[in-house]
Order: structure tokens, then sequence, then C-alpha cells
């Protein structure tokens, strides 16, 4: 298992479609993909789940990888989400 804590650039948080890019690029990885927010967990490949997470501008999340490429996939989340998800 490996984490990261990342913060949360869109200027809208994460809504509709950051969370849908977010969750489309968590599939394309085995490891099961969680992020901690406010001492809850949701599931990162679930656009339910980020959008259940109310995450706002300037709001920090762990992102959580456990499994055969977790190592790749946290990288690569934490990436994106730094990039700003295509905004």
């Amino acid at each position: 298992m490996v984490s990261k804590k990342v913060t949360i650039k869109n200027p809208t948080g994460l809504h509709l479609r950051p969370a849908g890019i977010l969750c489309k690029e968590a599939m394309n990885f085995k490891s099961l993909i969680t992020f901690l927010y406010r001492g809850n967990t949701a599931n990162a490949k679930s656009v339910l789940s980020v959008l259940g997470a109310c995450i706002k501008c300037g709001d920090e999340i762990e992102l959580v990888c456990e499994g055969e490429d977790e190592e790749k996939a946290l990288a690569y989340l934490v990436q994106i989400i730094e990039d700003g998800l295509g905004e």
C-alpha cells in the first residue's frame, strides 16, 4: 500500500467533469484506489463516491493505492490531479 497527500487545484473543486476524468483514469489500474478526506474514505473509481465527498478547491486529499500496480497508479493519479484534471 502506498499513499500521498495532494491538494485539489481546480477552481470549482471536483465537480462532475474532473471527477469523471479521475474515475476514468483510476479504472485503468488494477489496484484498489481510494482517497481519504475529512475522515471519510471514497472509492476513486466511482464518480458518485468522488462527487459525494464534496471536495473544493484547496482541499487536501490522501490518495491510497493498494495492489500490483500501486506505485504506477499513485504517481500517475497525483500527476493528473496536480495538472488540474483537464481544466
